[in-house]
């Protein structure tokens, strides 16, 4: 408990550290493009170390893309709106309703032909997920005929399984959570996603395995919606600022992010 506690006060101390040593405030014109509503409103998936993994109280939520939302909601002056989905499929469903002003996750085709993204604040290994007991022990041994594997809905792990699988069967999941149920009753054989996610389900599944190897990498960024340029250079100066200070370092120990990849 003294450990969390030290933890989750170093990562509030570096972020105030940060905010005080970024640059300016945002002009009026950068601070309209990246919250017009007067609030930054954040996409975030829930069970996602990357993005958020919610707690008991908003206070108690952590992840990569809520703590840094939060920390350039303050940077920007303005109140922070975290808006959790299920799924990044969901969050894609939310920027069609205009619910949220920017989101932390990875480019892909889709996301790229209505969203500008950041260079990436960090890269994860996609991979798999077999339960407890399963003969499946390497990669490559996933893609046989009859193997279903569970994959979050609208996840960048998707473009991946479309390079990594040529007979195994792809079923979608409604969230990365819901991949332990699909696992445990047997709906799937594997389940595949970011690592982080993976390692995330396998502590609550005793005797599962994330097995070695990875079939492609997450790249987690910072996404506008096409049409707010004014503001991409201000998130741009951001994630270099937040890298060099340590600030996503800190996010990651605090939100206890695992299979970080070099790029």
């Amino acid at each position: 408990m003294r450990t969390t506690a030290w933890l989750a006060a170093a990562v509030v101390g570096l972020l105030i550290a940060g905010c005080a040593g970024f640059g300016s405030a945002p002009s009026q014109e950068e601070r309209l493009a990246l919250a017009p509503t007067g609030k930054l409103r954040v996409a975030l998936y829930t069970g996602a170390p990357a993005s958020i993994v919610q707690g008991a109280t908003p206070n108690e939520s952590k992840g990569v893309g809520f703590d840094l939302g939060k920390d350039l909601a303050r940077r920007i002056g303005v109140s922070f709106e975290p808006v959790v989905y299920p799924s990044p499929g969901a969050i894609m469903d939310g920027f069609k309703n205009g619910e949220w002003d920017l989101s932390f996750f990875g480019p892909t085709p889709e996301r790229e032909s209505v969203l500008n993204f950041t260079e990436p604040l960090l890269v994860i290994e996609h991979g798999y997920l077999v339960p407890a007991g399963s003969n499946i022990s390497t990669i490559d041994a996933v893609d046989r005929p009859g193997i279903r594997v569970g994959a979050p809905q609208g996840g960048s792990v998707n473009a991946s399984l479309k390079h990594a699988l040529k007979s195994a069967t792809v079923v979608a999941s409604p969230s990365v959570p819901a991949g332990e149920e699909m696992l445990r009753s047997g709906k799937v054989d594997a389940f595949a996603a970011n690592k982080a996610n993976l390692f995330g389900l396998s502590d609550k599944m005793p005797g599962s395995r994330v097995l070695d190897g990875r079939i492609g990498v997450d790249e987690v960024a910072i996404a506008l919606p096409k049409g707010r340029e004014t503001g991409m250079a201000y998130v741009r100066k951001y994630v270099e600022d937040a890298k060099a200070r340590g600030l996503v370092k800190a996010a990651i120990e605090r939100a206890g992010l695992r299979g970080a990849a070099d790029k």
